[in-house]
């Protein structure tokens, strides 16, 4: 298996990004359209990995208005056929490099252990302070829904000591 390329979303990727969240069976499924205009209106703050061809994953996040050194992190998917190699890792280091970022935020619900191990160890790789805190709770949603609590990472190490993670191959899980 190839090593694994990564690259801006275009619009035409909407449609794959929408049923990676749907086929993760984890994520919250936002409308196709959503899809469609997050490729279109985010797409220098999200990324695309690609393997042999085929999207392998992505993340989507944004740029906070209000502190535009922060990125926001969305989603997190990697496709079935992909995971346990660290990917998603690879990819959150990627995208945080290409926006040069001080500091990265993402919300994560209790039961979501790849999420909150994911998160835990960037902040790690980048020798970053994280703090956890409930932003959301169940009774501010009009659905049912658990507490997502705010993780926020920064200020990021630049250094070059940071180790990034290695790709498993194929043949490796």
């Amino acid at each position: 298996m190839s090593e694994a390329t990564f690259r801006q979303p275009a619009v035409t990727d909407g449609k794959t990004l929408w049923q990676m969240a749907t086929d993760s069976q984890v994520l919250d499924v936002n409308t196709s359209y959503a899809y469609l205009l997050w490729c279109r209106d985010f797409a220098q703050t999200s990324i695309i990995a690609e393997i042999d061809g085929v999207t392998a994953g992505f993340i989507t996040g944004y740029l906070r208005p209000d502190a535009p050194g922060t990125l926001m992190v969305w989603q997190v998917a990697v496709g079935a056929d992909f995971q346990q190699r660290g990917l998603a890792a690879s990819m959150l280091d990627e995208l945080a490099t290409r926006c040069g970022v001080e500091e990265v935020e993402t919300t994560v619900t209790d039961d979501n252990a790849p999420s909150n191990r994911l998160f835990t160890r960037f902040a790690e790789r980048h020798e970053a302070q994280m703090t956890r805190t409930a932003l959301f709770t169940p009774e501010m949603y009009p659905d049912a829904h658990d507490t997502e609590f705010l993780y926020r990472i920064g200020p990021l190490n630049r250094g070059s000591n940071i180790s990034m993670p290695e790709l498993a191959t194929a043949g490796s899980r």
